[in-house]
């Protein structure tokens, strides 16, 4: 079902790439700077995965169920 009020086939690309260079740039933090020591590290890193991991699953599932205008 298209929504024509919900973003459009190139807005949801826009934020897939977004969001998969984000999630890359953490797994490359977590990397190069490893493990965080303390809860200010891991808040950081699971509020960046929350975001950028929902953004993604998010733009998937309305990218697959064809849901744009």
């Amino acid at each position: 079902m298209s929504d024509k009020y919900g973003p459009t086939r190139g807005d949801l690309m826009f934020r897939f790439w977004f969001s998969l260079v984000g999630l890359a740039m953490l797994t490359g933090a977590l990397i190069f700077r490893g493990i965080p020591q303390g809860p200010a590290g891991w808040e950081a890193i699971g509020l960046a995965t929350l975001f950028f991991g929902g953004t993604f699953v998010w733009t998937i599932r309305k990218l697959l169920r064809n849901d744009h205008g």
